[in-house]
């Protein structure tokens, strides 16, 4: 499966439409978050992308991230619902709707600004050197996969 390249502008400002057709009182179809938390939950990926103060996984642990996990992440497989997450994106408590949907459309702005070039061979903190391609994927496919999840 191919997702969204939201290095482009179209694509961009096509998930952005979907972001902003959520409502406060939006349900899931599928899992146990509220609309603010799988925003807040969304952002966690921009946050790990853009902080860096976030140690970064290294040695063993990268090696079995890697192993375990990439594939997962950066893959062409869709997320299955109801899936397992890592424990820095579970999201417990309430969120603010506006603020959360804000943060989120505008690390998609600041993601398509910096453009495909920036990301070629940068570093996630828990899976190490990622093409411009495998950003995209886990950006696209993360947030497809819980845009679905509340029918949009």
């Amino acid at each position: 499966m191919s997702y969204a390249n939201l290095f482009q502008e179209e694509h961009l400002n096509s998930a952005i439409q979907r972001i902003n057709s959520l409502t406060s009182e939006t349900k899931p179809l599928w899992g146990k978050m509220s609309v603010d938390q799988m925003l807040a939950h969304v952002n966690v990926a921009y946050v790990m992308c853009y902080d860096k103060s976030l140690p970064r996984a290294n040695g063993l642990k990268l090696f079995f991230l890697r192993l375990l996990i990439k594939n997962q992440v950066v893959g062409s497989k869709p997320y299955p619902k109801n899936g397992r997450t890592a424990p820095a994106f579970i999201i417990n408590d309430s969120r603010d709707f506006e603020k959360e949907k804000a943060s989120l459309i505008s690390s998609l702005q600041k993601t398509q600004s910096l453009g495909a070039n920036h990301f070629e061979g940068k570093e996630s903190v828990s899976i190490g050197r990622l093409t411009a391609d495998e950003w995209n994927t886990l950006f696209s496919k993360h947030l497809d996969h819980h845009l679905r999840q509340f029918g949009v």
